[in-house]
């Protein structure tokens, strides 16, 4: 006697709509789960994989400003390596800055020296900056006949300027879009080595709008 599967084809019938798709009140949450813990997992590895490789959390981090435009725009993501990582030719606490790279051609972001995202005035408590770092100074140099003449607003000598003489050992640093010096504008006094955070390497085109409304921003 053959058992009579009739009842049980009718139920597999049922859950399927007459397109041939399974309907989805028929599909165990289970399943919902598993995809999403999948696609949570997905991303929790990835972001461990940049971190090792980084050095850095959050290792990808949105732009919210344009001082660095049209090398990184408003709206990237760009990803941050710790600095003493690969460090470029003859960089100084791991930052080749532009003074630096013009002389051994080392570019990043199409103009010479490492763009390095720091903490303004060591303050952890304010966005971090993403500039560019322009040339190191010493505790007491003054500074004014290294700098672009362009980039000191209408100062006339170091007595004109902020943070002139350099107050302690660090960067002078700049936005590429902006017409002065962060050290001039007040952004920043010189940035010790022990404020930056790391440098850029990496910029994805657009891709941190949507970071931008929840996650790590960079200010310009």
């Amino acid at each position: 006697m053959e058992p009579d599967v009739s009842a049980e084809d009718d139920d597999r019938s049922a859950a399927v709509g007459s397109d041939g798709d399974v309907d989805d009140e028929d599909v165990p949450v289970s399943v919902y789960v598993r995809d999403i813990a999948t696609s949570v997992g997905a991303v929790v590895l990835v972001g461990l994989l940049l971190f090792a490789v980084s050095g850095v959390w959050p290792p990808l981090v949105a732009i919210e400003s344009g001082s660095m435009t049209p090398n990184i725009d408003t709206g990237d993501m760009v990803l941050i390596m710790e600095e003493d990582r690969f460090p470029g030719p003859d960089a100084r606490h791991g930052v080749v800055t532009a003074e630096t790279g013009a002389e051994s051609n080392y570019v990043m972001f199409r103009e010479p020296g490492d763009v390095i995202v720091f903490e303004p005035n060591g303050n952890e408590q304010r966005t971090p900056v993403i500039h560019r770092a322009m040339f190191y100074v010493e505790k007491g140099e003054n500074w004014y006949d290294r700098a672009d003449p362009d980039d000191v607003g209408t100062a006339g000598s170091c007595a004109d300027l902020r943070n002139c003489p350099a107050p302690h050992d660090g960067f002078v640093t700049k936005g590429d879009f902006n017409d002065a010096y962060d050290q001039v504008t007040g952004t920043s006094t010189v940035v010790r080595d022990e404020w930056v955070v790391g440098t850029a390497e990496l910029r994805i085109p657009g891709l941190g709008w949507v970071r931008l409304q929840t996650g790590t921003r960079l200010a310009g």
